[in-house]
């Protein structure tokens, strides 16, 4: 059995960006949000992602601008680290381990060089529910990776929600909420004040706080409670002459509270999706902005107040232009409760398809981490309130080439028969889209529990089978455009209704080739041909219903897989019609990789989810890992891959085509990467590359490029440029400093001594050049003297030609050795000036 290896689980697609309170920066032009294991940095303007800082190993679980550098943010993760990134250029500056797993994270400009975390209190990791405010003094390093081991607490007992912590002042005094506890820390008192509040108050409404803001100038504390209302504090630097005063409009708890820079408004949010704007001193005015879409998470204000941002419970990001209108939405993959369709791959797009908004289908790139299109399904107004039955998309198919997708619709109403829609839907090539082809009320008496189209693309007609309660499977089929009214086009009918002893279909799912039927009936599968609706044979297995059925793909399509629920997994051979196999597991999925043999088997265990992918030819898996996630996975999907991966390693192979996605419990999208996966994203993220094209200047010739394109060059003239003094080649340490950016660097004084022994030449180096520098004076010098030589020459013309032609080719003096040469050097360098004296004596 191979074990995980380098596989691991991650977040990779469709992750919250709701999960914690985004960041604006300084100019409002970018803004930043945790999403799963990364941060996001998002265009204002144009709602795209710019930059997807990768480098965490769990749940980010905070974002924040480096108050002394607003180019800068810092993110804390649950991996029990703080990263330091150039947001602009993507680049990770610093990591700093903490240790403990962090939860929130805080700072402030009175602060500097320290950050504050909120942490488990030590020997309660992660399970209870004591949290604690910790200070953190980041050291003074040159190093990228830095242990900041200097933790000193500042408050203890406080909740792990980000919206219950908040610097007053600019950092004179910390607020915390807590339960029924507000808990005002100052810095320069180093005291703490607690005010209380009973559980409920007179008419009913519960006191409990959810959220905490604190007014930029003055002292005043303002907080959100559950019952709708908010209070704001002020006079509490003395514990007993403390005064609130109560505003109330939203109707349910209060989630979100900010101010404006200025301190003028005061900023509120909830569930009623509206967000209201209050006069700060003049709380009877206040604006609003409604129908915003969904419940409000978080409220982010950008520092220089033009634009306000806000989260909602469905996974968007609404950038607002000063509470006047709605500029940009950002939207991720929506969360809803739960998912009532399957996981599916859109044939044509490649995108991730199930339910979105209420009566809504969602089409969102995994590639490019963005939502496509909402289609909307059941064309009604969705009413928000609880207990009202309304429609809802429960189950949903492709067929092979994504040219038709069918969609069950249900609604149940207390005493009333159960309500069912079957729509088909046709692909328009113009409007690149779903429109409505068929729409076919009450196609079963009952509740539908299963659907799915033949796979078989060369087929002349497109077949939809479902399943129901009712006892019976209907085969739909597509007439031909020549038997209905060209103006009509194409429509779908009922072919065919099968039954078997009055048994309930479960399941339904069709062969590779389209060629067989499989329907199971509780603890029988029966097998059809869907060619003549004849019953070609039945697998019994020991009594209890079938739950899933898939057929094998490519070399694998003799065999049929089902797992019971007597938690067996089941694999029949149709050649033999018996059973090749069966293994005890209790499997909540199957589903098979539409590209290869390879099949997923989800095993429920111990309340935590294992996987097994194997080939239903061979006995020993391909790979297993336990506990996966916890709680049971009913939902996952091989998607696949643009660009296959050339994986060698045995563990990892099943990977190549496809990659599997699959949503845990908590409505969360995960899949599985490898470590040359992980390679390749993280490389992207490294420093910057200095553009070829940049100007010849002596920074450029310090990194040694001209070098490399001397060696390169095979031409003549690059001959000539090779025999100058070789400049020095580029270090690793100039490298390092010219490549990044000049506001990211550390401080001058770590980097001066790692640069100024980058330039030192070291003896032995020194010697061997200065070698090499006397033989190039050497020749130089050769040079000059044949120079000499040749003008010399040249000033006795009249001498050449007197002579006769013999008599030049014989005064032609033959080449000097370099002993000569060296000889008549000597005798040049020889001090003559006695022979001038005696000549004028």
């Amino acid at each position: 059995m191979v074990e995980h290896g380098d596989i691991r689980v991650v977040h990779r697609g469709g992750s919250k960006i709701n999960f914690r309170k985004p960041v604006i920066t300084n100019d409002s032009r970018f803004l930043l949000c945790a999403s799963g294991e990364s941060v996001k940095v998002f265009s204002t303007s144009t709602e795209e992602c710019i930059h997807d800082l990768r480098g965490h190993t769990d749940l980010v679980t905070g974002v924040l601008i480096k108050p002394s550098n607003h180019l800068q943010a810092f993110s804390c993760s649950a991996d029990g680290t703080v990263r330091l990134w150039d947001f602009t250029d993507g680049i990770l500056i610093k990591t700093y381990v903490i240790g403990y797993p962090i939860f929130s994270i805080h700072a402030s400009p009175h602060h500097e060089g320290v950050i504050f975390v909120v942490t488990p209190m030590q020997g309660d990791k992660r399970s209870g529910e004591l949290f604690q405010l910790v200070a953190v003094h980041l050291p003074q390093s040159g190093d990228q990776l830095v242990e900041a081991r200097e933790l000193s607490a500042v408050l203890t007992g406080i909740s792990s929600n980000p919206a219950a912590t908040v610097f007053g002042r600019g950092g004179e005094y910390i607020a915390s909420a807590n339960g029924l506890q507000l808990e005002v820390y100052f810095f320069k008192k180093q005291k703490a004040y607690r005010f209380s509040l009973k559980e409920d108050n007179k008419k009913g409404g519960k006191n409990t706080f959810t959220c905490v803001a604190c007014h930029p100038n003055d002292d005043c504390i303002a907080t959100g409670h559950e019952d709708g209302k908010i209070r704001l504090w002020r006079n509490f630097n003395h514990k007993k002459e403390y005064t609130y005063s109560t505003l109330h409009w939203h109707h349910s708890a209060v989630s979100s509270l900010s101010f404006t820079p200025e301190g003028t408004n005061l900023l509120s949010g909830g569930i009623e999706s509206v967000l209201v704007q209050w006069r700060y001193n003049q709380e009877n005015q206040r604006d609003f902005l409604p129908r915003l879409g969904a419940a409000i998470t978080h409220i982010a204000v950008s520092p220089d107040g033009a634009l306000y941002c806000t989260s909602h419970s469905d996974n968007k990001i609404t950038i607002i232009q000063s509470c006047v209108k709605v500029s940009a939405v950002i939207q991720g993959l929506v969360k809803g409760e739960s998912v009532g369709t399957d996981l599916m791959i859109d044939p044509r797009s490649k995108s991730l398809v199930l339910n979105g908004k209420p009566g809504h289908l969602q089409f969102y790139s995994l590639q490019r981490d963005k939502l496509l299109y909402n289609l909307d399904i059941v064309q009604q107004e969705y009413i928000h309130e609880s207990g009202l039955q309304q429609f809802e998309v429960v189950k949903a198919a492709f067929d092979a080439s994504g040219n038709w997708l069918a969609t069950v619709e249900e609604r149940k109403q207390k005493g009333a028969e159960l309500e069912l829609n079957l729509k088909l839907w046709a692909f328009d090539e113009q409007t690149q889209s779903f429109v409505l082809n068929t729409t076919i009320s009450a196609p079963h008496e009952a509740q539908i529990t299963g659907m799915c189209f033949s796979h078989a693309t060369d087929s002349q007609t497109t077949m939809l089978v479902s399943t129901s309660k009712d006892g019976h499977f209907k085969a739909w089929q597509l007439a031909a455009q020549s038997q209905t009214d060209a103006d009509e086009g194409p429509s779908w009918s009922c072919d065919f209704v099968g039954a078997y002893h009055g048994l309930v279909p479960e399941c339904c799912s069709f062969s590779a080739d389209g060629s067989l039927l499989a329907v199971s009936f509780q603890e029988v599968v029966t097998v059809w041909s869907p060619a003549s609706w004849e019953l070609l044979t039945t697998l019994s297995q020991p009594p209890k219903a079938i739950r899933n059925l898939c057929f094998g793909r490519l070399s694998c399509s003799k065999y049929l897989l089902g797992t019971t629920d007597s938690n067996l997994l089941c694999c029949w051979n149709l050649l033999t019609c018996s059973l090749e196999w069966s293994t005890s597991m209790d499997v909540s999925l199957l589903l098979a990789d539409p590209l290869s043999e390879n099949m997923a088997a989800f095993c429920c265990q111990a309340g935590c989810t294992d996987l097994f992918v194997f080939k239903p030819s061979e006995p020993r898996p391909l790979f297993s890992q336990k506990a996966v996630c916890s709680g049971m996975v009913t939902r996952a999907v091989f998607a696949p891959r643009e660009e296959m991966l050339e994986s060698c390693e045995e563990s990892s192979q099943w990977l190549n085509r496809s990659q599997l996605y699959f949503l845990t419990q908590y409505m969360d999208l995960m899949t599985f990467t490898t470590k040359t996966e992980e390679e390749r994203l993280m490389a992207s993220s490294k420093q910057l590359v200095i553009d070829d094209s940049v100007a010849m200047t002596p920074f450029y010739l310090l990194l040694g490029k001209h070098r490399q394109q001397q060696q390169g060059g095979d031409d003549p003239q690059s001959g000539v440029s090779a025999e100058r003094t070789p400049l020095p080649q580029g270090s690793v340490a100039i490298k390092e400093l010219l490549q990044t950016p000049a506001h990211v660097l550390p401080s001058t004084s770590f980097l001066c001594s790692m640069f100024v022994q980058s330039l030192l030449i070291s003896v032995t180096d020194s010697r061997e050049e200065s070698k090499h520098a006397e033989e190039e004076m050497e020749s130089e010098k050769e040079e000059e003297d044949s120079e000499e030589e040749i003008e010399s020459s040249r000033t006795r013309p009249e001498q050449q030609a007197a002579v006769g032609g013999g008599e030049a080719a014989e005064s032609a003096a033959p080449a000097m050795t370099k002993a000569q040469v060296r000889e008549l050097r000597r005798v040049k360098k020889l001090d003559h000036s006695w022979l001038a004296g005696l000549l004028d004596s």
